[in-house]
């Protein structure tokens, strides 16, 4: 390694760290003890603000799949900062000591752990996202994550609301 590749490196690595620290609290960890509709509001506010959607994760810290999906992301930054730029990560806590059920029961069923919703700024709900869908054989795939980031942010959201609305019209 160069020493401009080594410095480089370090800049990045600095910067991302500095990104993190950033981040609210209920971005960055499952919480057992934090009130997952307090924290819905704050994500939505914070996704108005920004012009964000909000990306909920449900999983827990006993979610062995959870804890390879923050591997994966800390392992590919343009990943890590393609979610964080677009999304407004709400992470919450489902597990033997709090499952959350009042909150858990205002969603659709979830398939399996880690579970992801994407709502728009507003609240409305407009994806159920099984992360399983993400993966390439054994472990998440670079391309199936930036593409799922690009298809449910923001400047999607008119194309992706109508395509639920007909959605909605087949199945009603």
């Amino acid at each position: 390694m160069t020493v401009f590749s080594f410095v480089w490196l370090a800049t990045l690595e600095a910067k991302q760290a500095s990104f993190v620290e950033q981040l609210p609290q209920y971005s960055k960890i499952y919480n057992d003890q934090a009130d997952p509709f307090k924290d819905a509001v704050a994500a939505i506010k914070l996704a108005k603000a920004t012009n964000r959607n909000v990306l909920i994760e449900i999983g827990g810290n006993w979610c062995t799949w959870c804890h390879k999906m923050d591997a994966f992301l800390a392992e590919n930054p343009d990943v890590y900062q393609t979610l964080h730029q677009n999304f407004v990560l709400l992470k919450i806590n489902v597990s033997d000591s709090n499952n959350n059920e009042a909150f858990m029961n205002s969603l659709p069923p979830v398939l399996g752990y880690p579970h992801m919703y994407v709502s728009t700024a507003s609240g409305k709900m407009i994806l159920s996202k099984d992360t399983a869908e993400l993966l390439a054989t054994e472990d998440y795939s670079r391309q199936a994550w930036l593409e799922f980031l690009n298809r449910w942010s923001v400047k999607n959201n008119s194309e992706n609301i109508a395509k639920l609305a007909d959605k909605v019209k087949v199945n009603g």
